[in-house]
């Protein structure tokens, strides 16, 4: 089993960014999928969540700037990041659930500075 992020970078303030997470090896569709970030010094924090069956939960701080969305033809989830501020900035990783059981992606850098 592996999730693996790609798409994070450098922005600056206010610019998008779309990150994907690639699953292999699990019944990708019947997972709940979730994006959680962790900046320099601060405790891991969840940011989205989309469950198989398309239901979909933010944080208050990225509501409304961020979008997840998964496509189960292609085993990927995406969370889509408009209007990038500089506390955005973290390594982000994703996460696939079912039941009891965790995955974890090894994250990917976003840094939003001017």
């Amino acid at each position: 089993v592996q999730l693996v992020e790609s798409g994070g970078g450098l922005v600056q303030p206010g610019d998008s960014l779309k990150l994907s997470c690639a699953a292999f090896g699990i019944s990708f569709s019947i997972y709940t999928m979730r994006w959680y970030r962790q900046a320099p010094g601060k405790q891991r924090e969840w940011v989205a969540t989309m469950t198989g069956a398309g239901g979909t939960n933010y944080v208050d701080s990225v509501k409304g700037r961020f979008t997840i969305s998964r496509d189960n033809t292609e085993n990927t989830v995406y969370l889509q990041m408009d209007s990038l501020k500089p506390e955005d900035t973290a390594v982000y990783y994703c996460k696939g659930s079912y039941g009891p059981v965790d995955y974890w992606g090894q994250g990917t850098q976003v840094t939003v500075s001017s």
